[in-house]
């Protein structure tokens, strides 16, 4: 039995975008370009996962979210056309799980909603699986393969460079110090390795990524004590 998805935005093509891709991974999807259809469908389905716009006209993506947190716990991702923290963080406090902003790529968003849809059935349901794969500002790592893709374009890492980007993934948001990445790659050879090993990874991971140093988009320096990517 297929999970079934619900997709709210008033963008026409937007939401026909988004219903395509995800039929064409076989999902069932209930879509509506208006907050007071999507509530009714709130009320009467039995929902796996929420894709909300927030910005509709009367009744906002965040109204909705806020609906279905009162009687539900299925993962929501939002979208949003504004890049601004405080969407982000409001979403993120209403209850909802994911976000991603427009311009969007499809395939990320699918990616996205099976990240989502195997967290919620691994914590909800009992069911064993691995999080094998990675989704992070256009940037996709699959664990299992070792292959990655950055704004659905393939790159071409040396195992290092793999191992320095999941770790950085999987700590989004937090500081990783060149000790945890020697740590956490070579284990007890990190004594026996040069300072500067990971401060070369890092520049050719970043050309690999046309990532630039002095105003990184991906990777970002704390001074003195490690990477990050937000």
């Amino acid at each position: 039995m297929s999970d079934k998805i619900l997709v709210v935005d008033d963008e026409h093509e937007i939401a026909d975008l988004v219903e395509l891709y995800l039929k064409n991974e076989n999902y069932t999807v209930y879509k509506f370009y208006t907050a007071e259809e999507a509530l009714e469908c709130i009320k009467t389905m039995d929902l796996d996962l929420a894709i909300l716009d927030i910005m509709l006209p009367g009744t906002s993506g965040l109204t909705i979210c806020q609906k279905i947190r009162e009687n539900h716990t299925y993962p929501i991702i939002m979208l949003t056309a504004k890049d601004s923290e405080i969407d982000k963080i409001t979403g993120l406090t209403m209850g909802a799980d994911d976000y991603i902003t427009k311009p969007f790529r499809p395939l990320e968003l699918v990616a996205r909603v099976k990240a989502q849809l195997r967290r919620y059935k691994q914590y909800n349901g009992g069911i064993e699986q691995n999080e094998n794969v990675i989704v992070h500002s256009g940037i996709v790592i699959n664990k299992d393969t070792h292959e990655c893709f950055l704004n659905e374009k393939p790159l071409s890492l040396t195992p290092t460079e793999f191992a320095i980007l999941r770790i950085l993934c999987e700590n989004k948001g937090k500081v990783v110090s060149s000790e945890q990445l020697f740590h956490e790659i070579w284990g007890d050879e990190y004594f026996s390795k040069s300072n500067n090993t990971i401060t070369v990874h890092i520049r050719h991971l970043r050309e690999k990524m046309n990532d630039r140093s002095d105003h990184p988009k991906y990777i970002k320096t704390v001074w003195g004590v490690g990477y990050k990517i937000e």
